[in-house]
């Protein structure tokens, strides 16, 4: 059960038993109310989610994580964005639609997940016909990745570490490397249950053989270097690609950008300095070595603030 009769909360791996019904909140911050800071086209997704027309992308308040680097700290702390109703975010999910987006993206949506089923069917009654994109942390439950089976296409979750040490410093959660390995292999039999990786052209119409190619279907994994964290790197993509193969694609992020926040706490300075790009060509050096071929690299200094938008309410 992921929520009982008296509310209490076990979407995740966490599971705090919480009563969000009541009023309480849990380590994700989030209430019963479905809080939302952004809904929008969005650029800055690998190239097969975002296209030329954008990804439609809906930021979540809350996290289950809490990661001490976070990027977007202003909302996932579960103080930030919009309440709004069930219905309003079916609303949403069809407005994001008529802009032309390519998919529906569901960003940090796990303590949500119950809500947001029942909005995506509602939506799919009234037309929603593109793609659902499940843009979460990697620290899922399998029960949760069965209860959206019927309703997610791309399932797009990070993979943050192998290490408990690393994964208790930054993120309070020494099973971490546990849980999201166990929801990656839930993912993958969803996705191969029906029928596995699909690719189209932008325009919809012709096979998706070329570099500009679009999503319908699959698993991405993200993984992003954090400065000096090399080695814990090269064991994440040596793991999903002795495991998986080509069964995913792999997102090899440079992206990371200290927040001012962290910044500010000395028990992190290692995590004070941006990506060291010769680090990371490294590590790109390292996946294609080992025989990765279904993955996305970021080039040039990608770091900054065009992968952190305005969480200012827009399209909510």
């Amino acid at each position: 059960m992921l929520i009982d009769d008296n509310g209490a909360c076990y979407l995740c791996p966490r599971k705090c038993g919480i009563s969000r019904k009541e009023g309480k909140k849990g380590y994700c911050g989030a209430g019963a109310d479905i809080l939302v800071a952004r809904a929008a086209p969005h650029m800055w997704e690998e190239p097969c989610i975002s296209g030329k027309n954008g990804s439609g992308a809906v930021f979540f308040a809350g996290c289950n994580l809490h990661c001490v680097y976070c990027q977007n700290k202003a909302i996932s702390d579960g103080n930030g964005g919009k309440i709004i109703s069930i219905e309003r975010l079916s609303e949403i999910f069809l407005e994001l639609q008529e802009k032309k987006v390519y998919n529906i993206n569901l960003v940090t949506p796990t303590h949500y997940a119950v809500q947001i089923r029942e909005a995506i069917l509602k939506a799919r009654e009234r037309g929603l016909n593109i793609p659902i994109v499940y843009n979460c942390g990697g620290y899922e439950s399998i029960e949760t990745v069965r209860a959206l089976s019927d309703c997610v296409d791309i399932w797009m979750p990070d993979f943050k570490y192998i290490s408990s040490e690393t994964a208790t410093r930054y993120s309070n959660c020494p099973d971490y490397f546990e849980q999201a390995a166990a929801a990656l292999d839930e993912m993958i039999a969803v996705t191969g249950s029906k029928g596995g990786t699909v690719f189209a052209g932008q325009d919809g119409l012709v096979s998706g053989d070329t570099e500009d190619r679009i999503m319908l279907r699959g698993v991405i994994v993200r993984h992003m270097l954090l400065p000096g964290h090399i080695g814990e790197s090269k064991r994440v993509l040596r793991f999903l690609h002795d495991r998986y193969g080509n069964e995913i694609y792999i997102s090899i992020m440079s992206q990371y950008t200290p927040m001012p926040h962290i910044l500010k706490d000395d028990r992190f300075k290692e995590l004070h300095a941006g990506t060291d790009m010769k680090e990371y060509e490294r590590l790109v050096d390292f996946a294609v070595k080992i025989g990765i071929e279904n993955a996305f690299i970021q080039e040039g200094e990608t770091a900054g603030e065009s992968f952190i938008p305005a969480f200012d309410g827009e399209g909510v």
